[in-house]
């Protein structure tokens, strides 16, 4: 006996899709998605598979399967094969800034404010609609922001027995972009060329909370009125207030549009006062859902630089090795999430090769760069490139590229026997601590990325059993207390004089800044030849 089939439940789907948005219900399984024009959901993307992942139902839940693509499908930044989903989760087809779903129960934002508005009875038609205002911004949940606006918008079709309705709201580019429209008979708008674009500049430009234009009466009238017939157009601009008050430099959010093809009359029965609270509270609530987009944008930003950044840990790892003439330690911490230091350290025939960089400004900018850089160093040490070749091949490659970005950087190279030969390109100074004392490793060159003819000289030391080198980036010695005050050159050198490790230094410089906001990358890598206390 075959099994019995769950019947699978409504779900919402909110597509967006470059500057479109589109509802989709999920309501049979499989529910495919790909490039194919036989899938449910047709995305015409190169980088999107011809059947790329599917919606089943099963054992009661939705999941996400991808199905064998090429670029993958994701689940809240994560590449999945497979996964269970959850209200609210956002799925990214081949890519993270590729199309991206929504995942929701339809039932959770349009069903629930229809049925508040239903069970609700105010006392008039303006208690009505302040009622739904103040319960639309209550509403949370996936497709919360697009469905707040469709009720706002049939409702005020409701109370002025409008013909249709429209909601425009500012993209990022400060352009009026249709949001959504809706007909009396809550049938969706999708096209919005019909309107009175006129009208709706004239409300703009104007200080009136509202418009109420009686076409007949104009002294033009625009080709789309005239092809629709319409007599009467409402518009209301929906400006950005403080505490109930309009601000002297008042800012468009957004436009509440209204036609009908009906007698003047019958809409200029309208009350004001309605039309007065429709343009007072409605700009509330577009203000609050313009927040709601800013805030998932965020959110969405802060997902994928997670995933960058682990991205960027993955490549930029390093495997420290174990040599029998030198030891290695290594700590870096970036300020944001992910960073512009990093350091490099291999094991080569001809010695041990260690790189530190730090790479100017800070976050995501930087931390392309820093991977760039650090896989470019890396082949040419493995290619056995003399140091001021490396040097001079980073700083041509970083020019020629035009990043408007430059690198200091520290290359070192300690032979079996001791010799040690580095290039400093515009670092700060590496310090060599021996029985002696401190002692700094001068050499001066500059920054990498900077001038294209520049050219780089290297100096020589030898160190002696015991001795160590430790080189850092300027985020360990600027790191700042609360007043403002750097750790300091003279810090450092008495933590590496008293034999500090890597990790004490790092807790000593943490101490210090007693918990004052990080500003920069930190990086500190010590170098220890021979046998090491």
């Amino acid at each position: 006996m075959m099994p019995s089939m769950d019947p699978t439940p409504s779900a919402l789907l909110l597509l967006f899709d470059g500057p479109s948005q589109t509802e989709v219900i999920v309501n049979h399984t499989p529910f495919t998605i790909g490039r194919s024009p036989d899938r449910d959901i047709v995305l015409p993307h190169t980088y999107i598979s011809r059947c790329h992942a599917e919606i089943l139902y099963e054992q009661n839940q939705f999941h996400l399967v991808d199905c064998g693509s090429r670029s993958g499908s994701y689940v809240n930044g994560e590449r999945v094969a497979r996964r269970q989903l959850s209200i609210g989760d956002t799925i990214h087809i081949g890519t993270l800034q590729g199309p991206t779903l929504r995942f929701g129960n339809p039932d959770a934002t349009t069903s629930v404010l229809r049925e508040l508005i239903h069970q609700a009875q105010p006392a008039s038609e303006l208690e009505k609609l302040r009622w739904f205002l103040e319960a639309a911004r209550k509403l949370n949940g996936v497709g919360a922001v697009h469905e707040i606006l469709i009720s706002l918008a049939e409702t005020a079709l409701q109370l002025t027995r409008a013909e249709r309705g429209y909601v425009f709201m500012k993209d990022a580019a400060k352009e009026l972009r249709l949001a959504v429209g809706r007909t009396a008979e809550h049938g969706p708008l999708i096209d919005d060329s019909t309107v009175s674009h006129s009208a709706i500049q004239e409300a703009i430009r104007s200080g009136s909370e509202f418009i109420v234009t009686d076409t007949l009466a104009g002294e033009s009238r625009s080709e789309s009125i005239v092809a629709q017939n319409i007599r009467t157009v409402i518009c209301i601009p929906l400006r950005k207030r403080t505490a109930g008050q309009a601000l002297p430099d008042e800012e468009i959010l957004g436009v509440l549009y209204l036609d009908s093809r009906q007698q003047l009359a019958s809409l200029l029965r309208v009350d004001s006062d309605l039309l007065r609270t429709i343009a007072t509270e409605a700009a509330v609530l577009v203000e609050n859902a313009s927040l709601a987009r800013a805030e998932e944008s965020a959110r969405r930003y802060r997902e994928e630089l997670s995933i960058a950044a682990e991205i960027q840990q993955e490549l930029m790892m390093v495997r420290i090795p174990e040599l029998s003439y030198a030891r290695v330690q290594a700590h870096s911490v970036p300020c944001k999430e992910i960073g512009g230091d990093f350091y490099d350290v291999l094991d080569t025939p001809e010695g041990l090769y260690v790189v530190v960089a730090d790479i100017s400004g800070k976050g995501v900018s930087a931390a392309l760069l820093a991977s760039t850089l650090q896989g470019l160093v890396h082949a040419q040490i493995l290619a056995g490139q003399p140091l001021g070749h490396i040097a001079m091949f980073a700083n041509r490659y970083i020019c020629k590229k035009s990043v408007k970005k430059y690198a200091t950087l520290v290359l070192l190279k300690l032979a079996p026997d001791g010799s040690v030969e580095y290039i400093n390109c515009g670092h700060v100074q590496p310090i060599l601590h021996s029985a002696e004392g401190i002692r700094i490793l001068d050499n001066g060159n500059l920054p990498v990325g900077l001038m294209p003819d520049a050219t780089f000289s290297h100096e020589t030391a030898r160190m002696r059993p015991g001795e160590r080198i430790v080189v850092f980036t300027d985020g360990v010695t600027e790191a700042e207390d609360r007043s403002g005050e750097f750790y300091g050159d003279a810090r450092l050198e008495s933590s590496v004089s008293s034999g500090a490790s890597v990790e004490v230094i790092f807790r000593n410089v943490q101490i210090f800044m007693a918990g004052a906001a990080s500003t920069d990358d930190c990086t500190l890598l010590e170098i220890c030849y021979g046998p090491c206390s």
